[in-house]
């Protein structure tokens, strides 16, 4: 769901977007990030289906960290690739690639094999959702670039919405598989029209800036150990694990502030700048979200939901996230201090009572007090996230570092939904036994690490002088 500001004019038409050739290349922007987005949810309403069917339980958290580091990989790559190859290439890259993981996905006999193919698919969604905003510019004229901008950002919200009803139709049919073969016909189909809409030959000059490989490679395998955490026996192996990826998180930010090259903007490790707390917060936020990805599961485990229902109230906290969103933006700046500070309470309260709140054989009437607590975390996250994106670009003075603070939002979002992913499959794996429990240990644990984003909200809205 991670959508970068777009401007707030422009002088085209909707007519003229959906028009002549411009369609073919809407179509082409909106379509792969609206895959990308939409995949994010797709999976998790599917994954107790899967389960059941090629087992793999233990392994449950690894589809979803899979398919984010492998995004999070490629999203340093789409500048680089865009430079070299140009718009058209770069896109039927990037859509054959996902088609590959979807294919594989769809093939998959074991678990081990349908991890692989989400790790082909992030890096093929990776590009997408990179892609559909720096195509803009040179894909569409001017005049229309607000527009295409606004309606890429929508894609995350359709995302948000069919993901979870449309994962939960598949498995309500028993017809997962299928699911993953929808997924690579849309992408073939979008492949196919790429060569014919989109400019040719390389764009812009490549970006030639050195890879972090360094801060990437440390960054994967700490969110391989918290991953390894939630496979390995209860006690001390899941401990150890913990450890190896707490310090592997530690030795990446070292690297980070010290080293020539990193992942997020330099401007981040400066001292007495407020960037850090604005990515902290974000991270304290995005750690909410990641609930969503085992929420179906409790919901046909602990209240007897269809696939379609449980899918639907995985959705419930992104609902709550883009209901807030469209009454925050539109805040002016003492109201939106105030938001981002009250939203990790909401967040955390949401989820604490949704934990709480759990039970063998849940009422009709406690289902829909679990569905409630989600909708209201989700509403802190919508209430911070507009103006946290302004935070970033108000943090220097300088235009194009402000820029790169922004973008570097999204790779902050994919960071925290990669290793919280690991986080919260351990956490259920703490409750072995006991799907109440698994239930509790995922909600609260998950509640600890968004109240932290109390102290840094402050941090980040603060007066400087």
């Amino acid at each position: 769901m991670t959508a970068p500001n777009a401007p707030a004019t422009g002088a085209g038409r909707w007519s003229e977007l959906f028009s002549g050739p411009q369609l073919a290349t809407v179509l082409i922007l909106a379509g792969g990030v609206a895959l990308y987005a939409m995949n994010l949810y797709f999976t998790a309403a599917l994954m107790p289906s899967i389960v059941d069917e090629i087992g793999g339980d233990r392994y449950y958290a690894w589809v979803a960290t899979g398919f984010l580091m492998a995004a999070v990989i490629a999203s340093m790559l789409v500048s680089r690739i865009l430079g070299s190859w140009g718009a058209a290439t770069a896109y039927l890259t990037a859509f054959l690639v996902f088609a590959a993981g979807a294919a594989i996905n769809a093939l998959s006999p074991t678990m081990e094999l349908l991890i692989a193919g989400r790790v082909v698919q992030g890096f093929g969604g990776g590009l997408l959702a990179g892609l559909g905003y720096a195509v803009i510019r040179t894909a569409l004229p001017e005049r229309l670039w607000a527009r295409a901008a606004g309606l890429v950002s929508a894609m995350w919200g359709v995302g948000t919405l069919i993901g979870p009803a449309s994962g939960g139709v598949f498995a309500e049919l028993g017809a997962w598989r299928w699911a993953y073969v929808l997924l690579l016909v849309v992408a073939v189909v979008l492949a196919l029209l790429t060569r014919r809409a989109l400019p040719r030959g390389a764009g812009a000059a490549p970006d030639r800036t050195p890879l972090p490989v360094v801060s990437l490679v440390l960054l994967t395998l700490a969110a391989a150990a918290f991953s390894l955490s939630s496979t390995v026996s209860p006690g001390v192996p899941t401990a150890l694990a913990l450890g190896v990826g707490v310090l592997l998180l530690a030795a990446f930010l070292v690297i980070e502030a010290k080293g020539p090259r990193s992942v997020l903007p330099k401007l981040t490790y400066r001292r007495g700048g407020s960037l850090k707390w604005v990515y902290l917060t974000v991270a304290a936020l995005c750690a909410g979200v990641m609930t969503e990805n085992f929420i179906p599961l409790f919901g046909q485990q602990l209240g007897g939901l269809s696939p379609l229902i449980a899918g639907l109230l995985g959705a419930a906290l992104s609902i709550g996230w883009v209901a807030a969103q469209v009454v925050s933006v539109g805040l002016a700046a003492p109201g939106a201090r105030r938001a981002v500070r009250v939203a990790p309470v909401l967040l955390t309260g949401g989820l604490l009572t949704y934990g709480l709140l759990q039970a063998d054989a849940a009422s009709g009437p406690r289902v829909i007090l679990w569905a409630l607590a989600l909708f209201v975390a989700g509403t802190g996250i919508g209430l911070a996230f507009p103006h946290l994106s302004v935070a970033a670009m108000r943090s220097t003075e300088e235009a194009a570092e402000g820029a790169k603070a922004a973008a570097a939002l999204n790779t902050t979002q994919l960071i925290t939904y990669a290793v919280c992913a690991a986080i919260a499959g351990t956490l259920i794996r703490i409750g072995e036994g006991s799907m109440v429990d698994s239930a509790r240990w995922m909600a609260i644990g998950i509640a600890v690490l968004t109240a932290l984003g109390a102290v840094t909200a402050v941090l980040a809205t603060r007066d400087r002088a």
